[in-house]
């Protein structure tokens, strides 16, 4: 019964009603996760005002989200195939709404962090369920054309995102960046329900790996606690405890997913070396990233003296080129293979990192923008638009196409994990203090300091992609276009990825 019902789902078009209502709805859910992950930097400085807290508790407020989401977002793609995924789907979008309402009227930091760690749970099982419905509803023919304009729509949202951002934090007030996504998620659930049809993976079977995840999971946590408590509390016994924790429960990770009959992260994926060489890659961009947008928009509002709004603004040409070029460079990495983009993108990145070094005071007047930031950003812009597509289409190439959505929710895994950690550690790396935010002078030498360390991991991952990365044969996973258009861009990781599932919707 089910499997008649999911081939009945997978042969909608993309221009019947139902389609249309199977676009809105996915559109809506990532949109959530979408604005979150590209607004929540600009709101920072603010959130640190209102709620008297120290750099630890905003570097928190970043990763808690983060550490769920990375953790669980394998997890919640095996639910969704195993229990349906238009359910999952829902019971995500649901469980984000509550928690961005708690993180709206979240009285203190450790309530707000609480609640992020609580919004990443929610992505973490709305996230896959994106894509995944598109793959398993759609009928072959109309799948590319679907999952582009899931994509156009979601990075149009993310585009403005920074912009929207700094609107509320300028206006009615940080809180309402968490509180918008209330109203979505009261049209998102209804038409979810009302219209998407519901899928499943007839052939998931096992138990599902809840250790694993909790392993992973809390090693990171502890990782990240020890990294962020550094500054403050030095070599205490708590912050080496967590550390050696930390490692412990990684190798017991690793052990773990060597020994289950089903695991979370199967070892046998990376006996593809590409796939373990790209993975690296991306570890080194998105580490590189997650300190850049963590910092360069604290750097612009304390220390070039722009508002939340103008912060947000500042920084949209680098969407803004990723929105308009993302599917030409996914298309270029096909013609000419992945090993140039990827050598030659992270080097132009990293080089509009450091001109975010010209950024300072006077940098908030029109000719300010138009020398220190514009360039900057515009650098960065070309050197994302020339990396990020084809890199997520060769982890697709690098395995074959019965696992291509395990390796897609893998790679954006990882990507999240080098955020995480790059949160954590450029502040302790780059000689931060827990007020560091709140002084101008303090904050802008350790940008100086800090950027040429992400601008560092850039390299890195450009000389690693140049040595081990090499055109795939052809028909290794000729479908992994559809996949990398404007979504697996935009600033942020690849955001809505099928970790589990999609790959087994495609058979459908």
């Amino acid at each position: 019964m089910e499997e008649r019902a999911a081939g009945a789902a997978a042969g909608i078009r993309v221009g019947s009603p139902t389609g249309r209502w199977v676009i809105l709805t996915t559109v809506l859910g990532s949109s959530m996760a979408m604005l979150d992950s590209t607004v929540i930097n600009v709101a920072l400085p603010r959130i640190g005002e209102d709620l008297g807290t120290d750099l630890a508790a905003l570097q928190w407020t970043v990763n808690a989200y983060m550490l769920t989401l990375a953790g669980l977002i394998l997890l919640g793609g095996a639910l969704g195939d195993r229990f349906g995924r238009r359910r999952v789907f829902v019971v995500g979008v649901v469980w984000f709404a509550l928690a961005s309402l708690l993180c709206g009227i979240a009285p203190d930091a450790a309530v707000l962090i609480a609640a992020r760690a609580l919004q990443g749970v929610g992505g973490a099982l709305l996230t896959p369920g994106s894509l995944a419905l598109i793959q398993a509803s759609f009928h072959p023919d109309d799948r590319a054309r679907a999952v582009g304009l899931w994509s156009g729509f979601g990075g149009v949202g993310a585009a403005v995102g920074p912009f929207v951002g700094g609107w509320l934090v300028d206006g009615p007030g940080w809180r309402w960046v968490f509180l918008i996504n209330l109203p979505v998620a009261a049209v998102c659930v209804p038409v979810a329900l009302r219209h998407v049809p519901e899928s499943r993976d007839p052939h998931a079977h096992g138990r599902f790996d809840v250790l694993g995840a909790a392993l992973g999971a809390f090693a990171l946590a502890l990782v990240t606690y020890a990294l962020i408590a550094a500054p403050g509390r030095g070599a205490s016994p708590a912050v080496i405890g967590s550390a050696v924790g930390g490692v412990l429960l990684g190798v017991a990770f690793v052990q773990v997913e060597r020994r289950r009959a089903d695991p979370m992260l199967p070892p046998s994926v990376f006996a593809s070396r590409q796939f373990t060489a790209v993975n690296i890659v991306t570890l080194c961009v998105y580490a590189a990233l997650g300190g850049y947008f963590f910092l360069s928009a604290i750097q612009l509002q304390v220390v070039a003296g722009y508002s939340a709004l103008g912060a947000g603004t500042a920084l949209l040409p680098t969407t803004v080129l990723m929105l308009l070029f993302s599917a030409r460079s996914g298309e270029l990495g096909q013609r000419i293979g992945p090993r140039i983009p990827l050598t030659v993108g992270p080097v132009i990145a990293a080089t509009g990192m450091l001109l975010m070094l010209r950024v300072g005071p006077g940098s908030n007047t029109v000719s300010g923008y138009l020398t220190d930031v514009l360039p900057a950003v515009a650098v960065l812009g070309v050197g994302l638009v020339t990396l990020v597509a084809p890199l997520t289409a060769t982890v697709l190439a690098s395995v074959d196409t019965a696992r291509a959505g395990l390796a897609s929710g893998i790679n954006n895994a990882a990507a999240r994990a080098a955020g995480l950690i790059a949160v954590a550690a450029l502040p302790l790396l780059a000689g931060m203090g827990p007020e560091a935010y709140r002084d101008a002078g303090e904050f802008a030498s350790t940008f100086r300091r800090a950027m040429p360390m992400c601008a560092g991991l850039l390299v890195l991952g450009a000389l690693i992609a140049y040595a081990t990365v090499r055109t795939p044969p052809k028909g290794v996973r000729d479908t992994a276009r559809p996949e990398c258009t404007v979504n697996c861009g935009v600033i942020a990781p690849p955001l809505e990825t099928a970790p589990q599932g999609a790959h087994r919707a495609q058979g459908q």
